[in-house]
């Protein structure tokens, strides 16, 4: 009881760092339906709520737990609440992970705890938007905890690895990490034939948790008659990120396009080489941040995009050998400068995004204190996010919710604010543009016509759209430039608004 009872308590430090995140978090809280990839998740999630099956009804390319979160919060308000709450719950876990690798080291928990708590909540890395990197890494800091604190019993082998499973729910690659815990044990099992039979039954237990959940879902979509959609959507489709940033290699052979890939599973395989041939003069804890940092870093770069909220995933590796460059007092704190230095060069390299943390809160305190209104605040963060209200607005005042509509052009933000959905499965312009073509999504929108469909400006009208908006539809509302068009014949007779 008394050991229970200590795993709970948190020290007053650790509830004023969460306290401050919190305050931190406040203003997520009263963003406007704008950001592209949570709009996606709220669509979908509103799908769900409906009945409409995930990847058969609606497509995207991630797996289902982020949209099931997205479904029961419903709005972007009690997204970003579920997502702060998961946030503490985290920090609290890598809290007892920095204990669980430096038992004795309080100053180092409370540095290492301090700079991840901030690195996942600030804008700079998007971690107040509720993206499926910052769900999944309390999984999966929970996986390592268990692993490094507890014994190795069959049950603890295999908790941990249903929670890198659940991890890998939220994003595929988050099952980049699980192979730095078994690389772990190998290094530092001296490679005795009883100690790698050991390791190759933990990792057995371990692998075997991992595909439950995923399996599992398998076995859901199996039953909704979607399997193929699934796993079509949430894992090959993924094949197709790998290295996806380079639009000018597309026509090189697998090989020759994926060869920075190549490269740097090998930088992996090196490190992981130096590692073991130095194991005798680094300790465990040093060993196993560095192989978390090389896989978290190979995960974040597979695809070669710069989006922000990839790094998240390395984030709590670079907190904790940052701790050690400022906490340690033995040589391990002179060798860190190395893989933090690999670590930052990450981002210049790709040139990842940034967002700008100072002008985030400052724009919020002007719409607190009443010095900009609601319409400025949201002009602030996109121009059409007041024109997408407007629209949404009046399709949610015009139709039913099972009505179908149509947006050409940015339509997650009108989808998930007018809570309708397409007669198609792609709610986003570029899924469209990339798994669809002209001639399908005319013949669709013709054979179930939508009782709306919305022109956004500047977007192409393809001929056979433009054609059938003249045929069955009369031109109804401009809202900020975009088109509104009404359907004339419903059942095969003129319908009136």
């Amino acid at each position: 009881m008394k050991e229970f009872t200590d795993k709970i308590h948190l020290p007053h430090w650790l509830c004023i760092l969460l306290a401050i995140v919190f305050i931190l978090r406040i203003p997520s809280f009263f963003e406007p339906f704008s950001y592209g990839d949570e709009m996606i998740y709220l669509t979908l999630g509103n799908g769900i709520r409906q009945g409409i099956p995930l990847y058969k009804g609606l497509h995207d390319n991630k797996p289902p737990l982020l949209y099931i979160l997205a479904g029961i919060a419903g709005n972007v308000m009690f997204f970003r609440m579920i997502l702060a709450f998961w946030s503490f719950a985290t920090i609290i876990l890598f809290w007892h992970l920095t204990k669980a690798l430096f038992p004795k080291k309080f100053k180092f928990q409370k540095i290492a705890t301090i700079i991840f708590a901030l690195l996942t909540t600030l804008p700079l890395l998007e971690g107040q938007i509720a993206n499926a990197e910052v769900f999944m890494i309390g999984p999966i800091i929970a996986a390592f905890w268990i692993l490094l604190s507890y014994k190795p019993t069959t049950k603890n082998m295999f908790s941990a690895g249903c929670l890198f499973g659940i991890a890998t729910l939220f994003k595929v690659p988050a099952a980049f990490d699980m192979p730095a815990i078994i690389i772990f044990w190998l290094i530092t099992s001296d490679l005795k034939k009883e100690n790698i039979k050991k390791v190759i039954k933990n990792s057995f237990i371990l692998i075997s948790g991992f595909l439950l959940p995923i399996l599992s879902t398998f076995f859901w979509y199996f039953l909704k008659d979607a399997l193929k959609e699934y796993v079509i959507a949430a894992f090959l489709q993924n094949f197709g990120y790998l290295s996806s940033w380079r639009p000018s290699d597309v026509q090189k052979s697998f090989l020759l396009k994926n060869a920075p890939l190549v490269i740097r599973g090998a930088i992996v395989m090196l490190g992981t080489f130096v590692l073991f041939l130095k194991r005798k003069r680094f300790s465990k804890p040093f060993i196993f941040i560095n192989l978390w940092l090389l896989f978290s870093l190979f995960a974040i770069t597979l695809s070669e995009r710069p989006y922000p909220h990839y790094l998240i995933q390395a984030v709590p590796s670079v907190s904790l050998l940052l701790a050690i460059l400022f906490t340690s007092v033995t040589k391990e704190q002179t060798l860190s400068i190395i893989p933090l230095t690999i670590a930052f060069l990450v981002p210049f390299y790709f040139k990842f995004w940034y967002y700008p943390t100072t002008a985030y809160y400052s724009r919020f305190l002007e719409f607190a204190t009443g010095r900009i209104s609601k319409e400025e605040y949201f002009n602030r963060f996109d121009s059409n996010v007041n024109r997408n209200y407007k629209i949404a607005s009046f399709l949610m005042t015009s139709s039913k919710p099972k009505d179908k509509i149509f947006v050409l052009g940015d339509s997650p933000p009108i989808y998930a604010l007018s809570r309708r959905f397409p007669p198609i499965k792609y709610i986003a312009n570029y899924h469209i543009k990339d798994f669809y073509n002209e001639e399908s999504l005319v013949h669709d929108l013709s054979l179930n016509e939508p009782l709306f469909i919305v022109t956004l400006p500047n977007e192409p009208l393809p001929l056979g759209l433009y054609r059938l908006l003249y045929q069955d539809y009369t031109f109804l509302e401009n809202i900020d430039g975009a088109k509104i068009w009404y359907l004339l014949k419903i059942n095969n007779e003129k319908a009136k608004f």
